[in-house]
């Protein structure tokens, strides 16, 4: 059993915002790829969930909010008896640019609120990781990334993200399956 968590905060007042594309990643996951459920609220768990029991995949979109991310994912993962390496985690990253992704293990949270959640809650950092570049060209790195993530994507920008979730999730669909 494989466990996708995506990062984002609950509510319409957040979800188009750039903080959500972990949020918009799994919704595409489950509305593209067949075979998941539709998404069930899990007050338990913490998290909307879709599963996919052919491929063994659940889906988890964290109630929580993004900076107390982890108190979802260890719930997860100890509700369905997961191992670490079992865990992949989509989230926005500020350091990347938008357009592009990195899938990457054993990595640090680099300044992400919600990643250094997981990883403190779990104990550790052996997952993966979906970083998804939110960051156009006319901002910096050293640009205030708090402010910036919890506003909407442009139009423009909009484009870019849904040209780029596909295949991004084709990566971690290649890493679930390798």
């Amino acid at each position: 059993m494989k466990l996708i968590i995506g990062l984002g905060n609950p509510g319409f007042r957040y979800k188009k915002t750039r903080h959500n594309v972990g949020f918009a990643a799994l919704d595409y996951i489950q509305k593209n790829i067949g075979g998941f459920s539709g998404w069930k609220n899990n007050k338990k768990l913490q998290a909307e969930i879709s599963e996919n029991t052919e491929q063994n995949i659940i889906l988890a979109k964290p109630q929580t909010y993004m900076n107390k991310s982890g108190e979802a994912a260890k719930v997860l993962i100890t509700d369905y008896q997961l191992p670490i390496t079992n865990l992949f985690v989509a989230h926005d990253d500020f350091d990347i640019s938008l357009g592009e992704f990195k899938l990457e293990k054993d990595r640090g949270a680099a300044g992400h609120k919600g990643v250094q959640s997981i990883i403190d809650a779990l104990g550790t950092n052996e997952f993966w990781r979906l970083r998804i570049g939110v960051r156009p060209a006319n901002i910096t790195p050293q640009d205030r990334a708090e402010d910036f993530v919890l506003k909407k994507f442009t139009r423009e920008e909009r484009k870019i993200i849904e040209k780029i979730i596909p295949i991004a999730v084709t990566a971690i669909f290649e890493a679930i399956h390798y």
